[in-house]
């Protein structure tokens, strides 16, 4: 009897954990971790997509598909990497990814940390800038096709905020324009704050 327990408790343990790998099987999961890492947690170029929100996963998979997503790596890379995508196929990536546990990069100035979180919670009233948390949640992990930005890499997050304040991705209200209100220096502290959330330097 102890034996046929134990061997029951192997073969759940084996399910539990072998189930998100089957689903990332129905996937062509490999064509996106060449530049978005084994597990989806991104490098500095390329955005983590592990825990990002399903909802917004979807909607930027169609922006590429639509060329609404403008910007010069959008362009280059993401723009012939879902050529092919039909609806199934992006709500299956979408839902893998989100399912995933996001992990913070940890790769922002530490200096910055608390200018940056005053930025995220109260905004900058002179400038009239909203505080990043009324619509990205208290830990910047959005909510429906509010991307999450707690976390994400510091570089990927600057290139983000400097792209629309280029011009790029002018459909995606209100970013452009928040984004234009923000001057280098917020910039750079609001990235590197957001970097390490997920860590007891962001908390």
């Amino acid at each position: 009897m102890k034996r046929i327990a134990t061997k029951l408790a192997i073969l759940a343990l084996v399910s539990c954990v072998a189930r998100p790998l089957l689903a990332s099987e129905t996937i062509p999961l490999k064509n996106c971790t060449w530049c978005h890492g084994p597990s989806v947690q991104g490098y500095s170029n390329a955005p983590r997509l592990a825990g990002q929100q399903e909802l917004y996963l979807e909607a930027q998979l169609t922006n590429f598909r639509t060329h609404l997503r403008d910007n010069p790596y959008s362009r280059d890379f993401m723009w012939s990497a879902v050529a092919h995508l039909d609806e199934d196929m992006v709500r299956a990536f979408a839902s893998y990814f989100a399912s995933l546990p996001p992990e913070a990069a940890d790769d922002g100035n530490r200096n910055l940390i608390a200018t940056g979180r005053n930025i995220f919670e109260f905004g900058i009233p002179e400038a009239n800038v909203a505080a990043c948390i009324v619509c990205h949640g208290p830990n910047g992990e959005g909510v429906r096709t509010i991307p999450r930005v707690g976390g994400l890499s510091y570089f990927y997050l600057k290139r983000r905020l400097d792209e629309w304040v280029a011009g790029y991705s002018s459909a995606a209200v209100p970013m452009p324009q928040v984004a234009r209100s923000l001057s280098g220096q917020d910039i750079e502290a609001l990235a590197s704050y957001l970097s390490f959330v997920g860590y007891s330097a962001g908390q």
